[in-house]
């Protein structure tokens, strides 16, 4: 009877952990901050500190990355929904949300299930189907399998194997341009849940928000890069992949780097911020098609 009684006080108190802890900073209008896979809200500082005095930053750090405990799958779902609800609750009055990587998917999906709550979406290198960047006839159905396979592959292996998997550097070296950046984004692997790092990622793979994105009714700015894979795409591949995949998205604008890796907001500070300064003022944006 203990025993059952410590289990359900165990799952009960799962259940009500958020899926994200928030730090906020500034004052003015709301801007909240997503970071992508196993990173810490502090990935964002250097852009609190440009916008802390003219908006109120929300930065999350999502449960699982970067040592916040983890919550049970599914995973991405739970921090969508939980968004929905912190800004409902904190009166958020149409925050801007920007959002890196997984960060940038979360803002995609909160925003096309939730189109009246967001006021202006900056998605910094995220895709609508990620799956579809492997295989461009991949299905969510497809996709599934693969999914699995994936998060099996991360959540079975031991902690000592995905940890030397971390440092190794496979998948991330590319992603920044100095080393000191890289020590970093190794620290927070290393420091997150290779359980909640596995969910993320079959969820995200296995998610196609192609078609879901004609229901987001806000101004979008996405931000893309190619430099860092350029052993398997160019720049033209690059914008051809994101204006395909965003479509459906009515007068989204896309912008490509040339000189950032996908730390757009580390390599290249100021060619995203002369966008984002821009975007955020209200102007209208560049046509994309």
């Amino acid at each position: 009877m203990k025993l059952l009684m410590l289990s359900l006080a165990l799952a009960t108190a799962s259940m009500a952990q958020s899926p994200f802890q928030v730090k906020v900073t500034g004052h003015g209008r709301p801007i909240i901050l997503i970071p992508g896979l196993s990173s810490s809200g502090e990935v964002w500082d250097t852009t609190v500190a440009r916008y802390k005095d003219r908006f109120e930053c929300h930065v999350l750090t999502v449960a699982g990355f970067a040592g916040v405990a983890r919550v049970p799958a599914p995973m991405l779902d739970r921090v969508r929904d939980s968004l929905a609800d912190y800004i409902r609750k904190h009166k958020l009055d149409h925050p801007v949300i920007i959002g890196h990587s997984i960060g940038g998917f979360l803002a995609l999906d909160l925003a096309a299930k939730y189109p009246d709550l967001p006021g202006r979406l900056v998605i910094v290198d995220s895709y609508p189907f990620l799956a579809a960047m492997a295989d461009p006839h991949a299905t969510a159905a497809s996709a599934h399998a693969a999914a699995e396979q994936m998060r099996h592959a991360i959540g079975d292996e031991t902690q000592e194997a995905y940890e030397r998997y971390v440092k190794s550097g496979v998948g991330t070296r590319t992603m920044v341009e100095k080393e000191s950046d890289f020590d970093r984004i190794t620290a927070w692997g290393l420091a997150s849940d290779r359980t909640a790092v596995a969910d993320a990622m079959a969820e995200l793979w296995s998610t196609d928000l192609r078609d879901e994105v004609a229901k987001i009714k806000v101004p979008t700015l996405v931000f893309g890069t190619w430099i860092g894979f350029k052993q398997f795409t160019d720049r033209a591949r690059t914008e051809g992949n994101l204006r395909s995949q965003y479509a459906k998205l009515a007068g989204v604008e896309i912008e490509v780097t040339d000189t950032a890796h996908h730390f757009i907001m580390w390599d290249d500070p100021n060619w995203m911020f002369a966008h984002l300064d821009r975007f955020l003022t209200g102007k209208e944006p560049n046509p994309t098609r």
